[in-house]
């Protein structure tokens, strides 16, 4: 048997062991709050479901064998006293599993079966393999075995409420087995073995070395998360499925396994310099769906893209981040395209999120700002706030950049006196003298509050002037925990340690702010923002969101966008590190 690989090792009940291009994992989590005591394969497709339970059996007493699982980007093992077992993708939808002196079992993760729910399990006579159908996925998976023997089907052809699966192990004591499991829709050509399982594990080891490599290149030992933030973006890579309308990153191979109209982007400048074209691919994936009035979709994902609510208009910012991130230009006919969404998303706010006569846009609920349940909302949720103004702004610069960058010097100067019409707007509307406020459609009534979205204004960098810069950064300074940018302080009253938006620390705001912060000069403050979110990932790895008191990971485990933030700030301070100071 070989070792398992070098590369970065985790917990399967932190990360999920996948591949990239897939659109399932093997994990014990099931769902929110819902993890089993074994492994399961867990596909993404119409859903998070789990369709196979994988059972490591003591082949001398029958039972199920206790066993230390170990992962790596490449391999899976279960771990025993008298053997193991082996789990290696040999392609998106196949893995290969081998074993030597223990056996698997492998079930359907539900035992009822109705005519609309559950997973039926048939042999195939034309190939002799073993076939389970999931109602919930709407796909088969297929086991073939390739070597040792099967020990046990039950089950098969059975309605209704069963124990179905089956059991493989060697012909003989201390030989080995071995099978092929593929996620396939109605029909594949029966299973042809191609290469060894060594071979299959080596190339799958090399493709995530490459993608490292081409990801994070600067990465050393002052970077030590940088690899298995990689391997978190590359494992939850799915191929174009369903909905989904090109290679897209999910926020993670979890329950959370949706691309939002706002994660995407932290996502898309992650992986720019190393591989641009799924970069822009993720970019551009919300805006394959946008709707007549130019909205952007709040999610998409296999089988389902809701509109229900949208995400901040934070685009215009990344995409003038990303093109100075992607490798090579983007051509005249890509520009185009880009502008045109863009224009058409930045329309939405203007002509659909300003009452007649105003200047600045609203919100209609804090799900549209993206931080869903934050104390700025409490008053009030249809509102006026400082962040959507200054993304808007952000936004229509960009795009008066792009206009002339096209030759289509109108169109940039009317961005220029809108960007400018709602900058001096904002300032005259929501800028006390001392503080941002958020203003109630309906009541007209400002209010200020605790959260640390009301000073996401920093955003607007060297455009604030520098008496509104200085005092947003002192009270960003104040919602600096040892572990990073809490959403609300601590000190205050709403601050709940799992409370969503109402304390925990988040990737987007921290990289949204590090970014303006430093834009506006206030660099020492953004050096520290980013070294304590480094550190907080390198010890509690990639979860949704932090405590901000104690560094916990919150939520779910394997979030992508936190990922990405590490790997945007841990590049940014690497070459800073290298080179003169600055940005």
């Amino acid at each position: 048997m070989t070792a398992v690989r070098s590369g970065p090792a985790f917990s399967l009940h932190d990360v999920p062991f996948s591949t990239h291009g897939s659109w399932f994992g093997i994990s014990p989590v099931l769902g929110e709050n819902k993890r089993a005591d074994d492994l399961h394969l867990v596909s993404h497709q119409n859903g998070m479901h789990a369709v196979l339970r994988l059972v490591p059996l003591d082949t001398e007493t029958g039972g199920r064998a206790d066993c230390r699982v170990v992962s790596t980007p490449s391999l899976l093992r279960w771990e025993h006293a008298r053997g193991s077992i082996d789990c290696a993708y040999e392609a998106p939808e196949t893995i290969r599993i081998r074993g030597r002196g223990i056996g698997l079992r492998i079930s359907a993760a539900a035992a009822a079966l109705t005519p609309f729910t559950g997973t039926y399990l048939y042999r195939d006579p034309v190939d002799g393999a073993y076939v389970f159908t999931s109602y919930e996925t709407g796909r088969r998976y297929r086991v073939t075995p390739l070597s040792g023997t099967v020990t046990e089907a039950s089950g098969t052809q059975t309605l209704g409420t069963a124990d179905r699966g089956l059991a493989v192990s060697a012909h003989a004591p201390g030989g080995t087995w071995e099978i092929a499991v593929d996620e396939l829709d109605s029909a594949r050509r029966p299973y042809l073995l191609s290469a060894a399982f060594d071979d299959v594990e080596e190339r799958a080891r090399q493709a995530f070395a490459a993608f490292v490599d081409a990801i994070a290149p600067w990465r050393s030992a002052e970077t030590p998360a940088a690899e298995l933030a990689a391997y978190v973006l590359w494992s939850a890579t799915v191929g174009s499925a369903g909905l989904v309308t090109r290679p897209a990153v999910l926020m993670s191979k979890h329950w959370m396994d949706k691309v939002w109209s706002w994660d995407h982007c932290f996502n898309a400048l992650a992986l720019a310099p190393g591989s641009p074209e799924l970069a822009w691919s993720q970019f551009a994936l919300p805006f394959d769906h946008q709707d007549e009035s130019g909205a952007l979709p709040d999610s998409v994902t296999h089988s389902e893209v809701l509109y229900n609510f949208v995400k901040p208009p934070i685009h215009g910012w990344t995409l003038s981040h990303l093109r100075r991130r992607l490798p090579k230009p983007l051509d005249l006919a890509e520009l185009g395209v880009a502008y045109d969404r863009v224009s058409r998303w930045t329309d939405f706010w203007l002509a659909r999120r300003r009452v007649p006569g105003a200047l600045l846009p609203h919100y209609q609920h804090g799900n549209d700002s993206g931080w869903d349940n934050a104390t700025t909302f409490d008053p009030e949720r249809v509102v006026v706030t400082a962040d959507l103004a200054v993304f808007l702004i952000l936004q229509l610069r960009e795009l008066a950049a792009l206009a002339t960058e096209l030759g289509r010097h109108d169109d940039a100067r009317g961005w220029t006196r809108t960007a400018e019409e709602t900058r001096v707007a904002l300032l005259d509307e929501l800028w006390t003298g001392e503080r941002f406020v958020a203003r109630g459609v309906d009541s007209g009534a400002t209010w200020s509050s605790s959260s640390l979205l009301d000073l996401m204004p920093i955003a607007l960098g060297e455009h604030l002037p520098e008496d509104v810069a200085k005092s947003l950064a002192d009270r960003i300074e104040a919602h600096l925990t040892p572990h990073g940018l809490a959403t609300e302080l601590p000190t205050s009253s709403h601050y709940r340690p799992d409370g969503y938006w109402r304390g925990p620390i988040w990737a987007p705001a921290t990289v949204l702010i590090e970014d303006g912060l430093r834009r506006s000069g206030h660099r020492r403050l953004a050096d520290e923002i980013s070294v304590r979110f480094r550190r907080l990932c390198e010890t509690h790895g990639f979860a949704e969101n932090f405590d901000a008191l104690t560094g916990a990971g919150l939520r779910d485990r394997a979030y992508t966008w936190t990922a990405a933030g590490y790997l945007l700030l841990a590049e940014a301070h690497a070459l800073r590190a290298s080179g003169p100071s600055g940005r």
